[in-house]
Parts: C-alpha cells; structure tokens; sequence
C-alpha cells in the first residue's frame, strides 16, 4: 500500500467511527466489581488487652481475621497460641522477625546465631499454620557485615534458598521485608525483594511490602504489582509518623497500593505495625480499620 492510499483508508475509518461513536461502546464489556476481600490483621503488641485472649475478643469484635505474633519465644508459646484461637474465626498470619544474628554476618557465631533461631521460628509457624516469618537479610547498625556485591547477594540467594526449602518442608515460607534507607539500606524497594526471590529459587522465598517503609517506592502500585505471586504479607501503619492509620490525616492514603492487591487477588493479609498518638488506642484501632475498609472499596 502506497502512502496516498494509506492515508485515504485510515481517514476513511475515522470518518466512520465518528459518524457512529456508539459502536465502541457496545463493544465495551461491562467491568464486574473486584470482590477480593481484605483481611485485616493485628500484631500482637498493637492489640489492647492484658491476656491473649482479651486481644483476641477485641480483634473478633472488630472483624479482624489475621492475628500476627512476634518471633521470639514462638516455639514454648505453640500450644498457647493453638488453644487461644480455637473456636474463633483468627488465624495466625505472619510472624514478625525475633530471630537472633543476622544472615549477612561476616562472624560465624553471628551467623549460627541466626541459622539455629531462625529455623526454631520456622518451624513453629508451620505448626501454627503461619503464612510465613519475616526477616530482613541486615539492619545498618549490624556490623560487620559482608560487602554489598554482587558476590554476596549470590550468597544471600543461596542461603535463601536452603531456608526456603526448610520453611517449604514445615509448611510455611520466609518473608523478605524490604525497609527505608535509614533501617536497611541493603534492602528498600519490593521489586528488588521480589528479584531475590527469583533468584533463591524455592517456593518458600516470598517478600512483603510495608506501607511506611514504601515512602521510598515511586508508586505503591508499581511496586505491589512488581511483587506479584511473590507478595505474601503486608504492613500497614501512618504515613508520616507510623502511628495509627488515619492519626496523619490527609496523607494517610492506601488506595494507590489497594488498588494492586484487590487485581492481583492478594489473598493474605494486611497487618498493622503502627504505634499510637492518642491515649485511647481501642477508639484509634476501630477507626483505624473502618477507614481501611473505606479505602479499600474506593479501589
């Protein structure tokens, strides 16, 4: 086709498109509204309460499914937790760190250390049915620690890896948690978490993003949707001062990110890692997850 006559069709198929612009839109298929529902998790020192089970009524009350416990003690608490939540509509979902030493130590007690408290974790959130255990490879302040190369993230990948296939054999999995510059400056944006997870290999090697650490992230979006099947947890909290969703005002937006997760179909959860401004924390909780439950139909 020579250019005289290409430029005679396309403005003759303009032509009709607006002589009859309704034929686009009955072409149209109608756009079903996202039914993924969000689930809603509480971290243990989040929840008011003196006993277990006091925050766990409050959490009930509050229709929060997801009850998120820290690492530490995990494997002498298993039956305790197990008891605590029978009958009741709660399942455990991540667990938060706890372990001893860290993965990147260049010491070896420091990294034994790790090994040994790590796996104790591992295994008791496969006996508490968790989604997985949250770890973070090296905080800035943990020292010393093996140079930031290529070399060592082969290394990273590959200890992850034999983690990986351990969490998998106790049914659970390891959660990469990327942080802002000023925490881990190794580890800040999803997608890199998610690109680490390739990289191990295993199905036991997931990533998670956190609303307050993901100031760093250009979108929210962009980068839960560059998570993908790799996204197995969420923190959530304020995003000016880590308090209570909400207690920042007009910054506190999650639509952007809750947007991602209802089109991926995100099946975990959403778990708060937050302090509090206010006094009255069970008041500052119930508005902190009516206004989440706002937000996330407004996705």
């Amino acid at each position: 086709m020579d250019r005289k006559t290409f430029l005679k069709t396309t403005l003759a198929g303009a032509a009709a498109l607006a002589v009859a612009p309704g034929t686009l839109v009955s072409c149209a298929t109608p756009q079903k509204k996202n039914s993924t529902p969000l689930r809603l998790s509480f971290q243990e020192g989040v929840t008011p309460g003196e006993s277990l089970a006091q925050k766990l009524d409050f959490m009930e009350k509050l229709g929060v499914t997801g009850f998120e416990p820290g690492g530490r003690g995990l494997a002498g608490r298993v039956q305790e937790i197990r008891e605590a939540l029978q009958g009741r509509d709660i399942k455990v979902s991540a667990i938060c760190a706890g372990f001893e030493g860290f993965m990147l130590a260049q010491d070896p007690e420091e990294k034994a250390k790790f090994d040994t408290s790590m796996r104790e974790i591992v295994r008791a959130a496969g006996e508490l049915g968790s989604t997985g255990v949250i770890m973070v490879p090296v905080f800035n302040w943990q020292q010393p620690v093996l140079p930031h190369t290529l070399e060592t993230r082969e290394y990273l990948c590959a200890q992850l890896h034999d983690l990986g296939e351990f969490a998998l054999s106790c049914g659970t999995s390891v959660i990469l948690e990327p942080l802002n510059r000023k925490e881990a400056f190794y580890l800040r944006l999803v997608a890199d978490a998610a690109a680490i997870c390739r990289d191990a290999d295993s199905e036991g090697v997931k990533c998670m993003g956190d609303f307050w650490h993901m100031q760093e992230e250009t979108s929210d979006y962009a980068a839960f949707m560059a998570a993908g099947s790799y996204l197995r947890h969420v923190h959530i909290a304020s995003r000016g001062n880590r308090v209570m969703p909400g207690e920042d005002g007009e910054k506190d937006k999650y639509v952007d990110g809750f947007r991602a997760l209802k089109e991926l179909e995100y099946p975990y959860y959403v778990s708060l890692e937050c302090g509090c401004r206010g006094e009255d924390r069970a008041a500052a909780l119930e508005t902190a997850a009516n206004l989440l439950r706002s937000q996330w139909e407004e996705a």
